[in-house]
């Protein structure tokens, strides 16, 4: 891989795909199925050659919206794109550590957790896909238990090195509790099995696996009710480093295409919740749903002093002590090795346009 040199991302004249809410005939929830026509929101720049190894996980954001649009492939023809899909922040973690993904999707205690010793990954994050509201909730078995405090003595599951763990510790801490429980690792796909075996009490989970748990259980707190008690969770894009260096014209080209589906879903449009529907093999009303248990924020939003522009970098420090403090990393980096992972660049020339 080279690096690609810089030119101007002129606005395309033709109204963007994700708004149109439009569906080749004969498609179904299937993503291989037949797909909508792939259309770029930009000019188009054939000059990127790029090999990008893209993981994806199946939470409604962005990704599934330019994935299922071909987004990329309409806006840069000659790169090489490959998408890759994982059950959780963690097993992307280890993909970046294996060098098989380039790019990725990856929650903020998970990218923390890269780049802390051991593992001294040389991460940047590139975008900040949604940040996490009710889309990830702790919910319970017994009907009777109506706090964190009353799950003491009980085992509660979660994706140990998720954002979800990460909610889930800071619960407990806050409940006093957090050696009175027993927590359990386990992905997503398996919770549901030992939800009804009844071997677990609570499951801090997202969509999919949370409506169906919901069904025959509680929810008793969410991460947006973390977050206001000081422990913010965000979905985010992470790259390494020597990709970011080697492909700027590419990150710049993906931003663009990631702001316009952070649009799209923030508005509710049609296209955009077909996309995520179709990708997470749901109905449109179940995608709608989910989409609004996250917030989506755009470019503009993005680089300012809330996140890129800003507070970003404290936001990671502050998820690294945590996380040494609950015992989930060796140590800590120097601050200045989380407060380097935010790459605002793209972001901020794509909030210009």
């Amino acid at each position: 891989m080279t690096r690609s040199r810089t030119r101007p991302l002129a606005l395309a004249a033709a109204v963007a795909v994700l708004a149109t809410g439009c569906v080749e005939s004969g498609r179904t929830v299937h993503p291989d199925a037949v797909q909508p026509e792939a259309s770029c929101p930009v000019e188009p720049d054939p000059s990127i050659t790029t090999t990008a190894r893209i993981a994806w996980q199946a939470i409604p954001n962005g990704d599934l919206v330019v994935k299922d649009r071909r987004v990329l492939e309409a806006c840069m023809p000659n790169a090489e794109i490959t998408w890759s899909e994982f059950d959780s922040g963690g097993d992307v973690v280890q993909a970046f550590g294996a060098g098989s993904v380039d790019l990725g999707l990856i929650g903020s205690s998970p990218a923390v957790k890269a780049v802390s010793p051991p593992l001294d990954i040389d991460l940047r994050v590139l975008w900040l896909t949604d940040v996490i509201g009710s889309a990830e909730s702790l919910v319970v078995r017994d009907a009777d238990v109506r706090s964190v405090r009353e799950l003491a003595g009980r085992r509660i599951a979660t994706p140990f090195g998720s954002t979800a763990h990460y909610s889930t510790l800071s619960a407990l801490r806050e409940a006093g509790i957090e050696d009175e429980v027993e927590l359990v690792n386990l992905s997503p796909d398996k919770m549901a099995a030992a939800w009804q075996r009844g071997e677990i009490d609570a499951a801090w989970v997202w969509a999919p696996t949370l409506p169906e748990l919901r069904r025959t259980g509680t929810v008793v707190l969410t991460s947006a009710e973390t977050a206001e008690a000081g422990h913010p969770t965000f979905d985010m894009a992470a790259a390494t480093a020597g990709f970011v260096e080697d492909n700027e014209d590419f990150v710049r080209m993906w931003t663009v295409a990631q702001d316009e589906a952070a649009r799209a879903l923030a508005a509710g449009e049609p296209g955009a919740v077909e996309s995520v529907a179709v990708q997470l093999g749901v109905s449109p009303d179940a995608a709608r749903e989910q989409i609004q248990g996250l917030r989506y924020p755009d470019a503009r939003e993005q680089a300012g002093p809330e996140f890129f522009g800003g507070a970003l970098g404290d936001v990671l420090v502050d998820t690294a002590a945590f996380l040494v403090e609950a015992r989930e990393t060796d140590g800590t980096a120097p601050p200045a090795t989380y407060r380097q992972m935010p790459y605002a660049e793209a972001i901020e020339e794509v909030a210009a346009r």
